[in-house]
């Protein structure tokens, strides 16, 4: 059955550098359009974890080496990395539609994402960007009064304040495309954080889960279904030690306990169940919606029942 769905791309689908990044595209586009041809309307989220760091990093150094450049605002790093992300993924899905025959137009959307400007999360920062750091590297950034973490195993990351969505700015632009039939890319790397104020958006130094971003996105769609594309195919608990489960079904009340007992960790899996938490959480009697947590690959799959967990009432 035709279902109207929002997809959160993870880094594994977008790679470190522009070169991976170009070719993750491309591996990336035939997935999503196995969706198109199903029948399923289809809108893009995608995150921006490295190229975020990478694109103020570079902005940062040019400053330091001539006068003339600048340092730029974290909300315009984040704009930046919509469009050269989104160009990628558009121009390999657009490729990978005229291979199939298949006449759909997509385009990215520079999207701003509202948050509130008291969020407790502004005085604790936890979101990772940019590349992984030693341990030694990431103490010299501390030392100059930059956030730092260490990151679910991986090594160390910068890391940044990060709200959670209320609105999306852009939202009737998305809903627009979806009902001309196109393919919209919105809310690249979480959104361009913003707070309203008399009308005027105004850009806040912070980056929001791209995961939450497509939660809400898809809440205020209408969308049927959620999925959260990561590194592995299904959820689990116990992960890695002998005694651990992979699960098919995860309810809400299952999610809660599962949580309060830290099965899933804070730098990967925890945002993601969350996430798809607070979208099946807005379901009604008359939408009911699911969420689906598994692999780029096994998406169609997902969606069909075959695998992958999915998040329901």
């Amino acid at each position: 059955m035709k279902k109207r769905i929002v997809i959160a791309l993870g880094g594994n689908a977008l790679g470190d550098n522009l070169e991976e990044q170009m070719a993750a595209a491309k591996n990336t586009a035939g997935a999503i359009v196995d969706l198109v041809e199903a029948g399923h309307e289809i809108a893009i989220v995608h995150g921006n974890g490295p190229q975020v760091g990478m694109i103020q990093t570079a902005f940062e150094t040019a400053s330091k080496a001539d006068s003339h450049f600048y340092a730029l605002p974290l909300p315009v790093c984040v704009a930046l990395s919509q469009g050269y992300i989104g160009n990628d993924l558009q121009n390999a899905i657009r490729t990978e539609l005229d291979k199939r025959k298949i006449k759909k137009e997509i385009a990215t959307i520079i999207t701003q994402v509202e948050v509130a400007a008291g969020d407790k999360a502004f005085q604790n920062p936890t979101k990772p960007i940019g590349i992984f750091m030693s341990k030694e590297e990431a103490e010299t950034l501390a030392k100059k009064g930059i956030s730092v973490m260490e990151d679910a195993g991986r090594g160390w990351r910068q890391v940044v304040p990060s709200p959670k969505p209320v609105n999306i700015i852009e939202v009737e632009t998305v809903k627009a495309m979806l009902e001309a039939g196109q393919i919209p890319i919105a809310a690249g790397g979480g959104g361009i954080p913003v707070t309203v104020k008399d009308g005027h958006c105004q850009g806040i130094p912070a980056v929001i889960d791209k995961d939450f971003a497509a939660a809400k996105l898809a809440e205020l769609i209408g969308a049927d279904m959620l999925i959260i594309l990561t590194a592995v195919e299904k959820v689990a608990i116990n992960f890695g030690k002998p005694d651990q489960k992979w699960l098919d079904t995860l309810t809400i009340t299952e999610a809660e306990k599962y949580i309060d007992e830290n099965q899933f960790a804070k730098g990967s899996m925890l945002p993601k169940v969350q996430a798809v938490m607070s979208f099946v959480c807005s379901s009604s009697p008359d939408k009911p919606r699911e969420a689906l947590i598994t692999l780029l690959s096994k998406a169609k799959d997902g969606i069909e029942g075959k695998t992958g967990t999915r998040v329901v009432t």
